[in-house]
């Protein structure tokens, strides 16, 4: 098992905030990417922040967002695509979504969503 896996959802969490504010991304844009990737709302996100939730048992609750396999790209040097362990996957997805967004790709681009214009509507 990696040693990834036991370590706190807490621990991770102000790095990322770090990472994007550090590029002009804002922590609320940060958890809009948790929210969609994870299915969870504002109130459980602090929760696991505040009770220190391995990100095995994070990504365990979590409803993954059905289009979370449209994340592809590399990350540390591996396609997240071709990640073979599922919660190794899940975590380097939200890791992928944390470098767009902190290299300043659009939300709608980052969340994986068609622009209304795209989708046909009529």
């Amino acid at each position: 098992m990696s040693r990834i896996f036991a370590t706190p959802f807490a621990d991770i969490y102000p790095l990322y905030v770090a990472k994007i504010e550090r590029k002009g991304r804002v922590s609320a844009e940060l958890d809009e990417v948790v929210r969609w990737l994870t299915g969870f709302d504002d109130e459980e996100i602090s929760r696991h922040l505040a009770e220190r939730t391995s990100l095995e048992d994070f990504f365990a609750l979590a409803q993954l967002n059905p289009q979370a396999d449209r994340i592809t790209g590399v990350i540390c040097g591996v396609r997240v695509e071709e990640i073979d362990d599922p919660l190794m996957q899940r975590i380097r997805y939200l890791d992928k979504l944390v470098d767009e967004l902190a290299k300043g790709r659009p939300m709608v681009k980052v969340l994986r969503q068609e622009p209304a214009d795209a989708r046909g509507t009529r």
